[in-house]
């Protein structure tokens, strides 16, 4: 009898055991746990989706999105440490930290280190299958953030030309009379003119989105399906980080997206210069690889070219994401998924004078945002400030994760739900390596270049294009000193060291 006693517990014990270990001990599933879906657009301004204004561009499964989710009309990055203002905006969102704090992480995840607080990796251990596809350009390793990963993309498609030479290039004949178009190698400053035929967008000698044979966009589109086929065998919830490089430059697109707008029909942006006069003060002059794209002076037909190629290859993301869409909706896995749906920052594309990201005007900080998904709000705008890398801490709240304390941004679904009236922030910080800083505050933005002692303000609600500067208006100038101040305090708050007292005394003694 003892020794069938003792045989039983045995067995009790290994089956005991072999229950344990069949389950992840690092795993924390909830049985209530919705999948989730971000949907990352690359160089997308806020104002490229046809049903938030822009009546100019074809975007008909964004549309859906917008009629069936609610939309963040005024969504903001924080800034960024360089040029590719795309590394620090993906460093937020994969950290939740803000702008100058994630600077400071790239490196310990350059060593392998606090990769298990990164998005992906709290994910993964709240029990959820996570997927990777797609632009990544985060010091962080994608396969130690995610567990399924397949084609990593860099940040731009095809053979960047290599910044650091364009630059040298430009300082080395800098007040000769040598003309700089003669460094410059196809696809950038274009088209001069008409006739230019230079560069072909559908051409694949290009490469680029081309590379490989099929366009990028495609290879994401089918990945995303595969990551659904796989996650129906599966009965974990799954998190899909779905990154596409598009709209981002090389603008390259099939020929039937670009017949869709005839450059006759393109308008120029009412802010459009032909060169912004503080451009150079500012940190992002002829000699930034974005601004390169296009000749300078600006044209009219040549910004109108560039707005074709770049509405052609949103119109072609936007296929991509309706063919996930349908997938998703055959699935019947679409009324258990929040859909979110943003971009890494925004786009001059001509506006200000300018064509990149490396400025703190809204066409260039401010990107689209929108949820989907089980009882969010139809059809809902809120028109509330926040920041894109909300969605990071609004994930954790669905995904039952309580938010660690290191991460900086907020959940959004209060706002979502009407349970919050108010924007979470006070205000709305920027910031561009040390030329530029910003701060956006009850209806009003305060820019500072401080390099070369300049100092704008916008009224937002009379002014949304930042065209009239009020600074040196005498009835603005205690509303640019107070939020002067408010800037100075915003810095102390987001660790930023960057000195603005000399622009500041200059300013206070005009």
């Amino acid at each position: 009898m003892k020794n069938k006693m003792s045989l039983i517990n045995k067995l009790t014990g290994l089956l005991f055991c072999l229950f344990i270990f069949s389950c992840n001990p690092s795993k924390e599933k909830h049985d209530d746990q919705p999948n989730i879906i971000f949907i990352f657009a690359d160089d997308m301004t806020y104002s490229a989706i046809n049903a938030l204004g822009n009546k100019e561009i074809i975007t008909p499964n964004l549309n859906w999105l917008v009629e069936n989710g609610t939309t963040f009309t005024h969504t903001y990055n924080m800034g960024a440490w360089n040029g590719a203002v795309c590394m620090a905006s993906r460093a937020m969102i994969i950290s939740g930290q803000s702008v100058w704090n994630a600077k400071a992480i790239t490196d310990d995840w350059e060593q392998n280190k606090a990769l298990k607080q990164t998005w992906g990796a709290l994910m993964d251990k709240a029990g959820y299958d996570t997927y990777m596809t797609g632009k990544w350009h985060v010091a962080a390793p994608a396969n130690q953030v995610f567990k399924n990963v397949i084609h990593v993309r860099p940040g731009m498609p095809g053979d960047a030309w290599e910044h650091h030479t364009m630059v040298a290039n430009f300082k080395s004949i800098e007040g000769t009379s040598e003309d700089p178009s003669k460094f410059i190698p196809v696809g950038y400053n274009r088209p001069l003119s008409e006739n230019d035929t230079t560069w072909s967008p559908t051409d694949h000698k290009f490469g680029g989105y081309w590379e490989g044979g099929k366009h990028w966009s495609e290879v994401l589109k089918n990945d995303a399906l595969k990551f659904l086929d796989k996650a129906e065998t599966s009965e974990n919830p799954f998190f899909m980080y779905l990154a596409f490089n598009a709209p981002h430059d090389p603008r390259q697109a099939p020929q039937e997206y670009l017949d869709r707008y005839p450059v006759d029909s393109i308008s120029l942006p009412k802010s459009w210069l032909e060169e912004y006069p503080f451009n150079k003060g500012m940190g992002s002059g002829r000699d930034m690889r974005d601004e390169a794209l296009a000749p300078f002076p600006r044209t009219a037909y040549a910004t109108k070219k560039n707005i074709q190629e770049y509405y052609a290859l949103i119109t072609h993301l936007d296929h991509q994401i309706g063919l996930i869409l349908e997938k998703l909706k055959a699935s019947g896995k679409m009324e258990n998924t929040y859909l979110f749906f943003t971009a890494d920052h925004g786009l001059a594309m001509g506006r200000h004078g300018l064509f990149g990201k490396q400025n703190l005007f809204d066409h260039s900080i401010r990107a689209p945002f929108i949820i989907s998904g089980p009882d969010v709000p139809k059809n809902k705008k809120i028109d509330l400030d926040i920041y894109l890398q909300d969605i990071m801490p609004t994930s954790l709240n669905l995904a039952g994760i309580e938010k660690p304390d290191y991460v900086f941004f907020n959940d959004l679904l209060p706002l979502v739900k009407g349970n919050q009236l108010k924007s979470t922030y006070n205000a709305i910080y920027g910031a561009y390596v040390d030329t530029q800083r910003m701060i956006r505050k009850d209806g009003f933005k305060l820019l500072v270049y401080p390099k070369i002692d300049t100092v704008l303000l916008f009224d937002l609600k009379e002014d949304p294009e930042e065209m009239n500067n009020l600074s040196e208006d005498p009835v603005y100038r205690e509303k640019t000193i107070t939020l002067f101040k408010d800037l100075i305090s915003l810095q102390e708050e987001m660790h930023d060291n960057l000195s603005l007292s000399a622009t500041y005394e200059n300013y206070i003694g005009q």
